[in-house]
């Protein structure tokens, strides 16, 4: 089965990190979070992969081309205005196979795919949506569903005590391609809130299954965190590059430690990093490729991108940094959200 990953999403609230960057290249533990996903994906036997762009595609492109590289097959469909979700689906059409997956890919997850595709081929309808529960649904559209399964209506946003279920939209879907029949050529439509609700009017059989594994979007700064916590925590089990030097402690290749460093786990340290004398790094910290920290500084709750440089005696705690930034010697920062791009994601 192909597999359409909606990646044309602005990524608003993760800015600055996603200013000039398309929000699912956002790094997870040093890796783009699009490469993570198409690799998950790839383990779950999907080879062929459609990529809906709009935000700095070429970005996308030059990273993944044409899917050699991670040995599966990519193709491009590039939406020129913004189309929602449901328009970057249809615009994707001439790409598209008669049975094929749909993934929100700003969503981090890692779930199973053949269960929602058995339960899709079983109830024949059109669509499948891949549900999740969460604890508080207030802040998102909640589904009513029959005994069966199938979907008989969306609540957006309800207070706790009016919510049909705990159930919300995962962001993955198993979809007809008849169902591309009722959403408009070259118009900006939501899937959420506009084509699901339409075919529930027509009759077309939209069901919904609890998904099983990890799932959070991570479109806040705080979710941003919270995935990185989980996965050095080994909540959300992501491959991690580099060896487990200790319980907790992620080394990569040709790093370079200086005397007395001392890293309180959990921690994950990228390839060619260097690292000065007398350092603390962590608890909670993620620092990218070819970045060279200096003596003294001290490093916590903070997550680094590629080739970024801290200079001496600085202290970070609760801090996201993007590609390239430079921090000048004994500055104190606090929950500091900053990113200076000067390049490409290579490397």
């Amino acid at each position: 089965m192909k597999a359409l990953l909606l990646a044309g999403g602005l990524g608003t609230r993760l800015r600055p990190l996603t200013e000039n960057l398309p929000k699912p290249m956002a790094l997870i533990g040093n890796r783009p979070w699009l490469e993570h996903l198409i690799l998950h994906l790839k383990s779950e036997g999907i080879a062929d992969f459609v990529i809906a762009v709009k935000h700095y595609p070429e970005m996308i492109r030059d990273y993944l081309g044409d899917g050699t590289s991670l040995g599966v097959r990519i193709q491009y469909a590039v939406e020129e205005t913004l189309l929602g979700t449901a328009g970057a689906i249809k615009n994707a059409q001439e790409f598209l196979d008669d049975r094929f997956l749909v993934v929100n890919a700003d969503i981090v997850h890692q779930v199973a795919i053949q269960p929602l595709l058995d339960f899709h081929l079983e109830h024949g309808g059109a669509v499948t949506i891949g549900l999740t529960e969460v604890k508080d649904p207030s802040q998102y559209g909640v589904v009513e569903q029959d005994p069966f399964g199938q979907i008989v209506r969306f609540v957006e946003k309800p207070s706790k005590e009016e919510a049909p279920s705990n159930r919300i939209n995962a962001g993955i879907y198993v979809m007809e391609k008849t169902v591309l029949e009722w959403i408009p050529k070259g118009e900006e439509v939501s899937i959420e809130r506009e084509t699901f609700p339409l075919l529930i009017e027509k009759g077309m059989r939209v069901y919904g299954k609890v998904i099983d594994g990890y799932w959070l979007d991570m479109g806040t700064k705080e979710r941003y965190r919270k995935v990185h916590w989980d996965l050095l925590e080994r909540k959300f089990r992501l491959p991690l590059g580099g060896k487990e030097e200790e319980n907790g402690i992620w080394i990569g290749e040709n790093t370079k430690i200086g005397s007395g460093v001392l890293f309180v786990p959990p921690v994950l340290i990228g390839n060619r990093v260097k690292i000065g004398d007398r350092s603390v790094i962590g608890p909670y910290a993620v620092i990218g490729d070819h970045c060279e920290i200096g003596q003294n500084v001290r490093c916590s709750e903070t997550i680094m991108w590629n080739r970024c440089r801290v200079h001496n005696a600085t202290q970070l705690k609760n801090c996201i940094f993007g590609y390239d930034l430079e921090l000048g010697s004994k500055h104190i920062l606090y929950e500091a959200v900053m990113n200076r791009w000067a390049g490409g994601l290579q490397g």
